[in-house]
């Protein structure tokens, strides 16, 4: 290691390395930390190469945990990088490319050998590896001179060195600006910090209480939450993108390899860090540099999903995201319970970051947690006039779900649903024109509304619910999204209409299906209340029956509020009106089918005077739209308002823990050993 480039292969019979794990006690003045932190490696190419790496070191890593209470060595390293963190901002504006090259590898070791212990040892144990007491070095000082009266009078003069190492990540990416030779390095911060945190992932239990994030929520760290959670926002919405020399393999006798004053020194050692993020387009794919934007997303849906319903613990940044508000707003005005934001940030830079970015889970989350959770930034969304391109980038996920995780088309769905919930988003949908919708193969779409688009891909996902997953909830909450808008359905497009009685056919066939096997059954068996088929079968035809009065109430709400503006949907009702005869004295549909039967039976008279046999298609949507304009309007009986609202369960932990620590076990790139994780299954992603 040192001052040469080193292979895998080397690692365990570094010499520095060696002496760094030993029982020998190392000084934090001994110029051995320089030489320890002047080193590089050969970039990986796989993450079969990371998990390589992290193999190579397991040994070193053991015979760490064996020794350090002896030696000390890894605490020592700890306080070797607070001092080099206590000086970054300084040698960052002076351009110390070699300065902040070191302190990254210091770090990194600290970061290698915590991830290991948190694997292999008790939260107890390793607080013991950690356990040493640092004093403020300022009050340290002032003690010297004064004498050491009443320092142990004095609460918080000195902190445990768990509490300021996790401080110093806090205040360096909160101080510290991101430049190109600073970038890997608030990248391997919040790596650390997810390698600290994950200690959850390796327990079963949700929302187990550790140490790690008990510092985090309280202290000095809890201070500066605020402004880290508006840093993590800014990376989001900045989207930075790797300085592109980071991205590239570079050769072992090039001399910016190792000591180059340019920011591809460190090129070596971070690809291994971030576990080749920069060789995954090998293949010809396309990069995703936006590595600290992704990194920061996930970090910061680890900070605010935890500790939510805690009395004990308040959430400082759950709080922060829950009340910032817009710096382009005039005023401090703060949320209508009377908190105050507790800072600012461009709503039309994280609006766009939206946009662009939603096709990742963590975005499409953080969205959900702020739609439901920040007032501020809900009623932002629902102003804006190009809501089509924060609209469009949601339905292709749900178009897209065989291709997507449950999770992310659940999130997407909820984000409708919740936007669904406004008048005024479910009117300007329809009065929003789409065009050359080139994604959605099943049917040539050169123009359609908005609202239409949004119906069309909802049904679909309703039928691909229905032949794939099978979820309730998520069948439910699509009928929601529709039911809410239905009220507003404006100049549906023909095929928009069709697919809506498509769906209602189905529906109903299928019901059929299951009625007629319930027959045949009872006629085999003497109880049908006491076969499990049967019950099974009941359990299908209740919820099947209750999607069916949801597509009913849907048709009669866009009739009894928007009959004059929806001619293509009669037309289609009159050529599927079969379909609904068999229904018309059923107990569960009678009322709401009476509504529908009155406009059947009021059109198809006015066909048959028309001698509609023999009318073309065109035609018969003339006679339609002559009769829509001598309809009564008071001749449907009104029924209260389809108005669904997204409500979160009572323990949403249960559901956001497993899931935002999944998104980090697939998306962060770090590496985990499967076999260890327990908060969750690996196909749950």
């Amino acid at each position: 290691m040192g001052a040469n480039s080193s292979s895998f292969s080397e690692l365990d019979t570094n010499p520095f390395l060696q002496r760094f794990v030993g029982k020998e006690t190392i000084l934090e003045n001994d110029p051995f930390w320089t030489q320890l932190l002047s080193f590089s490696f050969n970039v990986p190419h796989s993450s079969s190469d990371a998990r390589l790496l992290e193999e190579s070191i397991q040994h070193l890593c053991k015979t760490l945990a064996q020794n350090n209470l002896q030696s000390g060595n890894l605490c020592t390293l700890v306080k070797v990088f607070l001092k080099r963190a206590a000086e970054l901002k300084e040698y960052s504006q002076k351009e110390d490319h070699v300065f902040i090259w070191q302190t990254y590898n210091a770090l990194f070791i600290v970061r290698s050998a915590l991830k290991y212990f948190l694997e292999n040892l008790s939260e107890g144990r390793i607080i013991q590896h950690l356990s040493v007491i640092v004093s403020n070095p300022a009050r340290t000082a002032a003690f010297l001179e004064d004498g050491l009266e009443g320092i142990d009078g004095e609460s918080g003069s000195i902190e445990t060195l768990l509490e300021e190492f996790l401080h110093s990540l806090v205040t360096l990416m909160v101080e510290v600006p991101v430049m190109n030779f600073s970038y890997v390095l608030h990248l391997e911060t919040i790596n650390t910090l997810l390698i600290m945190l994950s200690v959850q992932m390796f327990i079963p239990r949700i929302a187990h209480k550790t140490l790690f994030f008990d510092c985090m929520m309280q202290g000095n760290c809890a201070k500066d939450a605020h402004i880290l959670v508006k840093v993590l926002l800014d990376h989001f919405t900045k989207h930075e993108e790797c300085p592109v020399e980071l991205m590239k393999h570079h050769d072992e006798s090039s001399p910016s390899f190792l000591y180059g004053i340019t920011a591809a020194v460190a090129a070596g050692l971070w690809a291994v860090l971030t576990l080749g993020y920069g060789s995954k387009s090998s293949k010809g794919e396309e990069e995703d540099r936006g590595l600290l934007a992704n990194q920061s997303l996930l970090l910061l849906m680890v900070l605010t999903n935890h500790y939510t319903y805690d009395k004990g613990i308040h959430n400082p940044y759950r709080m922060a995201l829950c009340t910032f508000s817009n710096s382009q707003d005039g005023g401090s005005a703060g949320t209508p319970g009377g908190t105050m934001p507790l800072f600012k940030t461009n709503f039309a830079n994280l609006y766009e970051a939206f946009c662009n970015h939603l096709k990742e889970d963590q975005a499409t989350l953080l969205l959900y947690s702020l739609l439901h959770q920040n007032l501020n930034f809900r009623t932002y969304i629902l102003s804006k006039i190009n809501i089509d391109q924060l609209v469009i980038p949601l339905l292709k996920i749900l178009y897209y779900a065989q291709d997507r995780n449950f999770h992310h088309i659940y999130m997407a769905l909820i984000v409708l649903l919740i936007l669904s919930e406004d008048d005024a988003f479910n009117k300007s949908v329809h009065e929003l024109v789409v065009k050359n919708i080139t994604w959605y193969t099943e049917r040539i779409l050169s123009e359609i509304t908005l609202g239409g688009l949004i119906v069309l891909v909802s049904i679909r996902t309703i039928q691909y619910n229905m032949t794939g997953m099978r979820d309730k909830y998520l069948h439910t909450n699509c009928l929601a999204a529709l039911a809410n808008m239905s009220s507003h359905f404006h100049s549906l497009h023909p095929y928009v209409t069709q697919r809506i009685v498509s769906m209602f056919e189905s529906l109903t066939k299928k019901h059929d299906r299951i009625v007629a096997h319930l027959r045949e059954r009872s006629t085999q068996i003497p109880s049908i209340e006491e076969d499990p088929e049967c019950e099974i079968l009941m359990s299908d035809l209740a919820v099947l029956e209750d999607s069916i009065r949801m597509v009913l109430e849907i048709i009669n709400s866009c009739l009894t509020n928007m009959l004059p503006h929806n001619p293509d949907l009669i037309y289609t009702l009159l050529y599927k009106c079969e379909r609904f005869t068999g229904f018309k004295t059923h107990s569960k549909f009678y009322d709401i089918i009476q509504n529908i039967d009155t406009v059947l039976s009021y059109f198809s008279k006015r066909l048959e005077h028309k001698e509609h046999h023999n009318l073309t298609a065109h035609q018969v949507l003339d006679v339609i739209k002559q009769g829509i304009l001598q309809w009564p309007r008071d001749r449907l009986r009104k029924f209260p308002d389809l108005k669904f609202k997204y409500v979160e369960e009572d323990q949403p932990e249960e559901f956001f823990i497993p899931y935002v620590w999944s998104l980090v076990y697939h998306s962060s790139n770090l590496y985990w050993d499967p076999d260890r994780i327990e908060l969750f299954t690996l196909n749950s992603s």
